[in-house]
């Protein structure tokens, strides 16, 4: 692949090494032997093991759970590459955390993804490459140039290749995920629905109406995190309960924490469909209507033109 920057590394923290091995399988590099370990008491200590002088390093590292250890190990990564003298680095952020706390929802309360793009730029980084942000907002955050990639092409081709198109009906499960969700039926040329649900309090949801006919339709839920699952169920719940066929679920970030996947498992969805921007816990892996799509072609091609100064947005076009 060809740079502008100084020879093109790959180091990878622990949080999701097997995706960071297939972008580096995609790109036809090796990833550049580093050591993330830690000490008796848990402090994070890096070791880069190989010369990254002059070079265009890429940090491949998800910050999901744990992930304030995952965060501190991207900054520790980041600050030994800088003192390393990399020439430039990109912090390659799959799912970023704390993305939905980037507002204020009460007095005296935080606005923590502004933090964290300030010590994720304080730390050293030049550049920032992520994937379906919780809200579009947060890429202002950032002081430094930022790539907000869409999963949306890798879903859409999957969604091609496995439905009839003629009886698709894409539905936002929220009013918030409606800009979304019209993105993909546009794609897929299907009509829209939308579940109308009234949060009573965080965590938790409760459906209260279905917004389009969908009796008789191939119902497919799109949004970009799935943590608990009961928002995903419930609407479930309601669109087979409003006539549709089948209820399929295209989710970015499979964050899916606690009983989430036994939740989903005993569930009406006929399968969810995640990305692996998250590694997928055990569960995840052993419950049946769970499907991992990949995305490391999306994010090595996103990197091989940003290393070569192309158009990353020509992606999506």
């Amino acid at each position: 692949m060809s740079a502008k920057n100084g020879a093109v590394k790959l180091v990878a923290g622990n949080a999701n090494p097997a995706l960071a091995r297939e972008i580096a399988k995609w790109l036809g590099l090796e990833l550049t032997k580093a050591s993330v370990r830690r000490f008796a008491d848990n402090e994070i200590f890096v070791e880069v093991l190989e010369n990254v002088r002059g070079s265009d390093v890429y940090v491949i590292q998800s910050t999901s759970y744990p992930t304030n250890d995952h965060l501190m190990e991207l900054l520790i990564i980041t600050d030994a590459l800088r003192r390393a003298s990399a020439r430039r680095i990109t912090a390659v952020i799959p799912y970023f955390g704390y993305a939905r706390q980037d507002r204020k929802v009460g007095s005296r309360s935080p606005i923590s993804a502004k933090l964290v793009a300030n010590l994720i730029t304080r730390a050293g980084t030049d550049r920032v490459l992520t994937l379906d942000l919780h809200a579009g907002q947060i890429q202002g955050f950032f002081d430094i140039p930022t790539d907000n990639l869409y999963a949306s092409p890798v879903m859409v081709r999957d969604i091609k290749e496995r439905f009839d198109l003629g009886n698709l009906m894409v539905v936002s499960p929220d009013v918030g995920g409606v800009v979304r969700a019209r993105g993909l039926a546009k794609r897929i040329n299907a009509p829209l629905a939308i579940i109308d649900k009234r949060r009573e309090r965080a965590g938790e949801s409760e459906v209260m109406n279905v917004i389009g006919d969908v009796a008789g339709s191939t119902c497919i839920l799109i949004d970009d995190i799935v943590d608990s699952g009961g928002t995903l169920v419930n609407a479930a719940d309601a669109l087979i309960a409003k006539g549709a066929k089948d209820v399929y679920a295209y989710i970015t970030h499979g964050v899916l924490s606690g009983g989430a996947a036994a939740r989903i498992a005993g569930s009406k969805l006929k399968e969810l469909v995640i990305t692996d921007s998250i590694q997928p816990t055990d569960a995840v892996n052993k419950t049946a209507n769970i499907r991992l799509l990949s995305i490391a072609g999306l994010i090595g091609e996103a990197i091989n033109r940003t290393a070569a100064e192309q158009s990353v947005s020509s992606l999506f076009d």
